[in-house]
């Protein structure tokens, strides 16, 4: 097993997409840390139905956040990356009506959820970090919804492939071939809304009209622009997120 970082050390840090946390803060991050833990590409952080008294920082891989109907039809809510915080929603200690599962091989840092109010009593920004990471969430399920209730599948699979470039770029998994792109037809298909097949030949059109190129999982936006337009997209201003 890998040995944990020190918070004072966490990677995540360095790439510029958090806010800067005063030692004592860190500290305080660290002392409530239970440990590290490794997940495998497949399997489970949070399971539907099961009761959690646990909240995490996905430190690497990616994750997505689902819920199945009986049949088995999946839709996903949100897919997570490297510094996005888990465990906040549902209510604490009662069963999760969602899963959360690993995308790709994990580390996620381990927090008890009864800490969560020592933060808010002895930290209040760091309490406020929290809240804001759970508005922010919904913001970005908001912004699903409405592709899903209003964009076209162009536009749709368009403005994924932007949001999840730009929050990946952020957290620095870009490289020259593009962004580091997990996500299979599959996963985009239950983000989405789509069948597989519609999907699939909608990403063979983007592909053929020049607006991205996808890869040995990466993905290069090759006319951004245009593929703003299509989605339909403004860009915010970036600002530093909240760390935990």
């Amino acid at each position: 097993m890998n040995q944990p970082i020190p918070c004072s050390a966490c990677p995540l840090r360095k790439t510029g997409a958090f806010s800067a946390n005063s030692e004592a803060e860190i500290e305080f991050i660290q002392a409530i840390k239970r440990r590290q833990m490794q997940v495998r590409a497949g399997n489970g952080i949070v399971r539907e139905g099961d009761a959690s008294n646990t909240l995490y920082t996905l430190l690497s891989g990616w994750a997505f956040r689902y819920r199945t109907l009986s049949d088995g039809r999946r839709q996903i809510f949100n897919f997570l990356l490297p510094g996005d915080f888990i465990g906040l929603q549902h209510q604490l200690g009662q069963a999760s009506p969602h899963g959360v599962e690993a995308l790709t091989d994990a580390t996620l840092c381990v927090f008890p959820n009864e800490r969560l109010w020592d933060i808010y009593r002895t930290h209040p920004g760091l309490g406020f970090d929290i809240t804001w990471l759970s508005a922010h969430e919904e913001l970005i399920v908001d912004e699903n919804l409405l592709s899903v209730g209003r964009r076209s599948a162009a536009e749709r699979i368009a403005m994924l492939l932007i949001h999840l470039y730009k929050r990946a770029e952020s957290v620095g998994l870009a490289g020259p071939d593009g962004v580091s792109f997990p996500p299979n037809q599959q996963h985009i298909a239950d983000a989405l809304g789509l069948s597989l097949v519609h999907t699939n030949k909608t990403l063979k059109r983007l592909q053929a009209m020049g607006l991205y190129t996808l890869g040995n999982g990466w993905l290069k936006l090759t006319n951004p622009v245009a593929m703003a337009r299509l989605a339909d997209y403004y860009a915010l201003p970036l600002r530093a997120r909240p760390l935990i």
